[in-house]
C-alpha cells in the first residue's frame, strides 16, 4: 500500500505535493458500504404534482432513481482520482418530510478495498439534479441543498456517523 510522506497527510498527495491516485492494492478486501443524501426544497404544488403523479414528463422519481444509480457507476468518470468500483448494491430512496422537501437517501456498498463515499455522494447529487432538470419548467426556484455523507462502514477508517441536521434545516 502506498502511502504519502506530505506533511498534511492527504493520501491524494505524493511527497512534492502532486495529485495522485491512491495505490490500494495491498488493502485486504471488506465489506464497505456508505449512505449519503441530498435534499430538493420546491413549492408545495410542485411537490404535490410529483405525489399525485400529475407530472407532464412522468415519473419523476423514477428517472431520477435511474439517474442515481448510472451516476453512483460513473464516479470513477467523474471525479478525478476515484477508483473505479464493482459495486454490488446501489440504491436510491426518496421522503418527504414536508410539502416541499423531497429527501434523497442513497446507500452504495462493495466487497473492496476501498470506500463508496463518493459512489453515494454522487448518487444523491445526481438523482437531486435530475429532479431539478425535471421539475425546472414549473419550479425554477428550486434548491438543491445539504449534500452529505450520512454514515459509513468497512475499511480501515471504522464506522462514521454524521450529526443530524440542526432543527428547521
Amino acid at each position: 500500500m502506498s502511502t504519502s510522506n506530505n506533511p498534511a497527510g492527504f493520501t491524494h498527495l505524493d511527497a512534492q505535493g502532486k495529485a495522485q491516485m491512491v495505490d490500494v492494492s495491498g488493502k485486504t478486501p471488506t465489506v464497505r458500504e456508505a449512505v449519503a443524501e441530498a435534499r430538493v426544497r420546491m413549492l408545495p404544488t410542485t411537490l404535490a404534482m410529483l405525489l399525485n403523479e400529475q407530472h407532464p414528463k412522468g415519473d419523476v422519481f423514477a428517472v431520477a432513481r435511474i439517474a442515481g444509480i448510472q451516476a453512483a457507476k460513473r464516479t470513477h468518470e467523474l471525479i478525478p482520482l476515484c477508483h473505479a468500483l464493482l459495486l454490488s448494491s446501489v440504491k436510491v430512496h426518496f421522503s418527504t418530510p414536508t410539502d416541499s422537501v423531497v429527501v434523497i437517501t442513497t446507500t452504495c456498498r462493495l466487497q473492496g478495498q476501498t470506500g463508496v463515499e463518493m459512489e453515494a455522494l454522487t448518487a444523491a447529487s445526481v438523482a437531486a439534479l435530475t429532479l431539478y432538470d425535471m421539475c425546472k419548467a414549473v419550479d425554477r426556484g428550486m434548491v438543491i441543498e445539504h449534500i452529505r455523507l450520512l454514515e459509513k462502514q468497512g475499511g480501515a477508517s471504522g464506522h462514521y456517523v454524521a450529526e443530524p441536521l440542526q432543527e428547521g434545516i
